[in-house]
């Protein structure tokens, strides 16, 4: 990539040079996404930051995604590398950030750490195609960092952990190589550390910070908006919203990732369609029973694979009509039997 080109600074790749040049007319020039405001989008350019809104064919757009600006407005979009997304509290699909490298999971040291939501938005960032990351924040409240550490490896040995503080610095050189010239995101509950972790790495006062309540370790939403930020070594920072809960919309084989060991013993399974419930002959409940396979992994693989399902069926409506008739032939026949017997 050549060193003068203006959009380097914000991830501008060869991938993505050849992508515009397929998709780019006379007269066009590449963008990508800093922030979204209501009806327009803050869109870093050639020519600087301009504040542009999108033609009504373009398809929902979100922070991170690198556009093709046409006339005054947003024509297109690039394909992405990678698209990260949840469902969201009405339950359709939410666009949190487009061709990110590294997600990094934000997690507080003053709060128990929760496995569910770990497994969860692993899941996620398998499906959107990124590279997870665990950041352990305020590690100075804490005497010692390695139960901590070691509560992480148990849950997912397969997760790098990087354990910061951000007010004493501690951690916070280790973090920026790791993420050296890449798009990372930073995703978490609110009071997890995220706004102050952004004005340390970014090295200015970017993101509010607001007080943590001493009850239930909880914040206040200080991040209203996502919004990309250049990082001083070379990379870009994308901040979010604290989420209060990781709502799914993933594919099933992005849930089985997550869980790769159970992937691994299904190929044992007696039956090529095992749900890995009752069935016999099913090595998955089978290394269970025998304590090879921990339940705790277990019982929310099976929970996530049902709501990957389930969120799967609402986005495909011909999908979920299937299985509205199956399980309703299923009730019929249930009813049918018991009135026999």
């Amino acid at each position: 990539m050549n060193e003068d080109e203006p959009l380097a600074a914000v991830g501008w790749n060869d991938r993505f040079a050849a992508l515009f040049s397929s998709a780019a007319t006379v007269g066009c020039q590449p963008g990508r996404v800093l922030r979204h405001d209501r009806g327009a989008f803050l869109i870093a350019t050639r020519e600087g930051v301009l504040h542009l809104p999108a033609r009504r064919s373009v398809d929902a757009l979100t922070v991170g995604d690198w556009v093709v600006v046409e006339d005054g407005a947003i024509s297109g979009v690039l394909t992405r590398s990678s698209l990260l997304r949840r469902k969201d509290p009405a339950g359709g699909e939410q666009l949190l950030a487009a061709n990110v490298d590294v997600v990094a999971m934000v997690f507080g040291a003053d709060r128990p750490l929760k496995a569910g939501r770990l497994y969860r938005t692993r899941t996620q960032i398998w499906d959107a195609g990124s590279t997870p990351l665990v950041v352990l924040t305020k590690t100075d409240l804490l005497d010692d960092v390695d139960p901590v550490l070691a509560r992480v490896h148990d849950i997912d040995p397969l997760l790098d952990v990087e354990a910061v503080c951000s007010f004493t610095g501690n951690g916070l050189e280790a973090l920026r190589k790791s993420i050296a010239d890449r798009t990372l995101v930073l995703i978490g509950e609110s009071g997890a550390g995220k706004s102050t972790l952004v004005n340390a790495l970014v090295g200015a006062d970017l993101a509010s910070v607001s007080a943590v309540r001493t009850t239930d370790h909880r914040g206040r939403h200080t991040t209203t908006s996502r919004e990309l930020h250049l990082l001083p070594g070379g990379g870009v920072l994308i901040d979010t919203p604290g989420l209060r809960e990781v709502g799914l919309w993933a594919e099933e084989s992005a849930v089985d990732a997550t869980f790769p060991e159970i992937e691994e013993l299904s190929e044992s399974c007696q039956f090529r369609d095992c749900s890995h419930g009752p069935e016999p002959g099913c090595a998955v409940t089978e290394a269970v029973v025998a304590g090879h396979l921990n339940r705790e992994r277990y019982e929310a693989w099976l929970s996530l694979r049902r709501e990957a399902a389930s969120a799967a069926r609402r986005a495909d409506d011909h999908a979920r009509r299937a299985y509205e008739r199956q399980f309703g032939r299923a009730v019929k026949d249930a009813l049918r039997i018991k009135r026999i017997r």
